[in-house]
């Protein structure tokens, strides 16, 4: 309630007051506060009308180009409005969020940004619209604004690196919201996250988002981990946080290292343990708790049976939390859904993997195909 009484939701606010007090008495304050919101708002609506009738009038909005100082010059000629007028929109948007309703909010906001000149408040009308978006929950419009930010970031920041750091801090924290509650969004948003300026932000100024990192990373497992892209976007997760962690850990990134670097399953399982009492703690990551625990399991899995030959049940499913039976039955699946080359001994209680050995001549020339190519690229910039 504290929170909120500096904004204008003034009956949310007298309805929690109430609550708390176990009083259907409103105080005087709140009564006095309302009068004025709801003058206000009439005020705001009468002289924002004739604006606003303007830009959703078809035959208008079609004669709008993207020139924004001879669109100002059309409507002022043509239809009377003034940068005052427009600024009014901003204003007006502004105190539609501090009421609560986000879907005027960002209207309002949108049609000031279609309009001004003022980069500066043009600006802040889109951060305004992103999280007035992400509070009605339209994660489709949310990911366009997402990348309208980021594309501001990048063209009308790029001669202050230090502004762009901000500000893409600030996006980084925001895009979590449509990340974990909108799947479309999953892989779009990973990979903005690796891209070269937005993993140097993280890794600059908030370390802390590799949690929410590795947990996408691991969770897509299921979905794309038979792609390329899949096996480097593991490949970066594992080379930022083993340089971050003297910077930032938790369980979720030891959990990486602890597979990836020091292919220590052991302490792999127990971190996995860890893992998943923050993830339902997490406020993003609650609802992927299971799908991330399920997914490390069959990662765990996997680098097992590859650096094993002969794998006893027993002790894989002890590793993996497992009593015999639920691990048996994972590793018959395992095998089966990964096409690994295993066979099962239920005699023994064993998995016989069969790794086949590389041909000498097949690793060098494997070994060798970066080095030709890199040595092609470095001939011909030399030749230029």
């Amino acid at each position: 309630m504290n929170l909120l009484k500096q904004t204008n939701m003034t009956d949310y606010v007298a309805s929690l007051w109430q609550e708390i007090n176990d009083s259907d008495d409103v105080p005087e304050e709140f009564l006095k506060k309302r009068e004025e919101v709801l003058q206000r708002l009439s005020l705001f609506t009468e002289e924002t009308k004739q604006i606003d009738e303007l830009l959703n009038d078809e035959s208008v909005v079609s004669n709008l180009r993207s020139d924004k100082v001879a669109n100002l010059k059309f409507l002022e000629q043509q239809h009377g409005v003034t940068i005052q007028m427009v600024d009014m929109l901003y204003d007006y948007g502004r105190f539609q969020y501090s009421c609560g309703s986000y879907a005027n909010a960002a209207h309002l906001l949108d049609q000031f940004r279609i309009l001004s000149t003022d980069n500066d408040k043009a600006s802040s009308a889109s951060w305004g619209k992103l999280a007035a978006d992400i509070l009605t929950t339209n994660w489709e419009i949310v990911m366009e604004e997402v990348n309208k930010v980021k594309e501001s970031i990048d063209t009308k920041l790029f001669n202050n690196p230090l502004a762009q750091l901000e500000h893409r801090t600030w996006l980084i924290h925001w895009t979590l919201f449509p990340f974990f509650n909108y799947e479309p969004a999953r892989d779009t948003i990973t990979e903005m996250l690796f891209s070269p300026s937005f993993i140097n932000t993280i890794q600059t100024n908030c370390p802390w988002i590799l949690r929410y990192l590795a947990a996408a990373v691991i969770t897509n497992r299921s979905r794309t981990r038979n792609t390329g892209a899949y096996q480097k976007q593991l490949k970066d997760l594992v080379r930022v946080v083993r340089q971050e962690g003297y910077e930032y850990n938790d369980p979720v990134t030891e959990f990486i290292k602890a597979l990836y670097v020091d292919f220590d399953f052991e302490e792999a399982q127990k971190k996995l343990g860890e893992a998943e009492e923050v993830l339902k703690g997490d406020f993003f990551l609650s609802a992927t708790a299971d799908a991330f625990v399920e997914a490390a399991r069959h990662l765990i899995s996997e680098s097992y049976c590859k650096i094993h030959q002969r794998i006893d049940i027993k002790d894989l499913s002890a590793r993996l939390g497992l009593n015999h039976d639920e691990g048996e039955k994972w590793i018959v699946n395992l095998i089966r859904d990964t096409r690994m080359d295993g066979k099962l001994d239920y005699k023994e209680g064993t998995v016989l993997m069969n790794h086949p050995a590389n041909s000498v001549y097949q690793q060098v020339i494997e070994r060798t195909k970066g080095s030709f190519f890199r040595t092609s690229v470095l001939s011909a910039a030399v030749a230029k």
